[in-house]
């Protein structure tokens, strides 16, 4: 194994695509300043070893994943569809435990949370691998890629819980690939985390199965889902999966109690029929209601999707109107800097709660939770 000095560890806390418009693209921002006592960090080309959770064992040293509604049945020597998980003689293994490909620390509004600790950091953190294939995914370099084919650095559970502290954030976000396949890393750095007063975030596509996110949610303390769409089709044919069951998540998400958002990534032609927008909206009221805030958020060209332009203001505008016509209280325009959409209203005297622009919090007007102008109780986890 080598040993990282510390100019490499920040060389490779720093790497990452361009594209800061993006909303949870990996980015070239100021990392946290590490002492030279703490952990230190190794490269390796080992995969882990580690035995994963929810799985079903069948005949002829054959498994079934029970972790994501694919429920791929894996064969002996052979990896589920993420890549990242594997049988060996009838026993199934997370290749990626403790094996981060990517780590900075990031605005909590990047991911984008906007009703979660704002102004505040999130140590993030990606391990190669994930259960979809989205034609437009910001960082496929990772998402699509098994974990042979990444650069990881060995940072356990409790690295990753000691550089949260040291780097003065207040959360740890599972972040920029899908965080479901690496569920058990994600679970034990929750548990870490909360010993040490840190929360934890899960920004995921959702597609996961209800029991596994049950026990998640004890130790995570918001969750982020992009829903890309609200067609079946597009769940399809763009992204290698089923819509059914991130409804269902979002379901079980306001069931179990925990704070969640909503990121919608409107693609041009794709997904900005202002139909199926209104069919979201009428939906999200009347299954989770008017407070969970809803991003719309701009689709800037890249991986599989280069072809198509980058969504018109004019679109997302449209869909910010439709919702809030549609009853819903907190949404939001997102990676167009400096637009109002970006800011929270207080729903009742309509006055700005939270001013922003970008990742930048320009005002603050929240006290306790509540609207200083008019005391409206504010959803959303503020302290």
């Amino acid at each position: 194994m080598k040993k990282l000095k510390r100019r490499e560890f920040f060389k490779y806390s720093l790497a990452g695509t361009g594209g800061a418009l993006c909303s949870n693209l990996i980015t070239k921002i100021p990392f946290i300043a590490i002492p030279d006592t703490a952990y230190a960090l190794s490269s390796t080309g080992k995969l882990s070893h580690v035995e994963a959770k929810y799985y079903k064992k069948l005949e002829h040293k054959e498994i079934e994943c029970q972790l994501c509604p694919k429920k791929c049945k894996v064969g002996d020597r052979e990896r589920g569809y993420c890549g990242v998980r594997e049988n060996k003689k009838g026993i199934y293994y997370t290749l990626v435990y403790g094996l981060a490909c990517s780590f900075h620390k990031d605005p909590i509004e990047k991911k984008p949370f906007f009703h979660f600790l704002p102004g505040t950091d999130a140590f993030s953190i990606a391990t190669a691998g994930c259960n979809l294939n989205c034609k437009f995914c910001q960082n496929w370099e990772i998402s699509q890629a098994r974990p042979e084919q990444t650069y990881n650095i060995e940072l356990s559970p409790e690295a990753v819980a000691e550089y949260a502290l040291k780097g003065n954030s207040s959360s740890i976000a599972y972040t920029y690939s899908e965080p479901t396949v690496f569920y058990e890393y994600m679970l034990d750095c929750a548990k870490l985390g909360r010993q040490k007063g840190v929360k934890s975030v899960m920004v995921s596509a959702g597609y996961i199965q209800p029991e596994p996110l049950v026990e998640l949610c004890k130790e995570l303390d918001a969750v982020k889902i992009d829903l890309k769409a609200f067609t079946e089709k597009y769940y399809q044919e763009i992204c290698r999966g089923k819509l059914q069951p991130v409804l269902d998540t979002l379901k079980e998400l306001k069931k179990i109690g925990i704070w969640y958002e909503i990121v919608y990534l409107m693609v041009p032609t794709l997904n900005d029929d202002m139909k199926d927008i209104k069919k979201m909206c009428e939906w999200i009221l009347s299954n989770l209601g008017p407070d969970v805030p809803v991003h719309f958020t701009r689709f800037i060209p890249l991986y599989l999707l280069k072809n198509l332009p980058p969504t018109p203001v004019s679109s997302l505008e449209q869909a910010r109107k439709i919702a809030q016509e549609s009853g819903l209280k907190f949404v939001y325009i997102g990676n167009v800097g400096g637009h109002e959409g970006e800011n929270t209203y207080c729903p009742k005297c309509k006055k700005i709660l939270v001013g922003r622009y970008g990742f930048t919090i320009t005002q603050m007007n929240l006290q306790k939770g509540k609207c200083k102008f008019c005391g409206e109780k504010i959803p959303g986890v503020w302290g």
